[in-house]
């Protein structure tokens, strides 16, 4: 390996949260989720394509003085599973929280369907259960309606 390719692309964050090993091309839809915008006053670096013994390729999401809610990352395990979350403190890691893609999603995305039961203004939070991983793959469990990922990124 050369040592361009070794070399510090991003610099350390003193307080704040990295996410790691995004998948490559999903930086863009993590900021999406974590609702930075132009308006957004935090520090935010963002890498897109890095090199990554792992996978290949990678992104990498910095976000300064902010650590995630359980719900971003419930969201972020939905597009980009293999993410590493590590919580900055004094420049260094505190905590590391693998992101996981559950069997059942409950909350975290609607159903498509607009007869669905969870669309009908009743208290029912939308369920799903994972049809498939890799392409993701989101089956109802109140009407049966399958959701592809393109359909779950649009409600981020």
């Amino acid at each position: 390996m050369s040592s361009k390719e070794t070399e510090q692309r991003v610099s350390k964050i003193s307080d704040g949260t990295v996410i790691d090993h995004i998948r490559a091309g999903y930086a863009l839809a993590v900021l999406k989720i974590l609702g930075v915008t132009k308006e957004s006053t935090k520090i935010v670096t963002m890498a897109m394509n890095v090199p990554s013994a792992k996978t290949g390729r990678k992104d990498v999401v910095k976000v300064e003085g902010r650590v995630l809610k359980r719900a971003e990352l419930n969201k972020i395990s939905l597009i980009t599973p293999e993410s590493t979350v590590n919580i900055i403190q004094d420049y260094e890691v505190k905590k590391k929280v693998e992101v996981s893609l559950p069997k059942r999603i409950e909350g975290t995305v609607s159903c498509i369907n607009p007869n669905c039961i969870t669309n009908a203004g009743e208290p029912i939070l939308p369920g799903f259960d994972v049809a498939s991983r890799e392409p993701l793959r989101l089956r109802c469990t109140y009407c049966g309606k399958f959701i592809e990922e393109r359909e779950i990124l649009d409600q981020f």
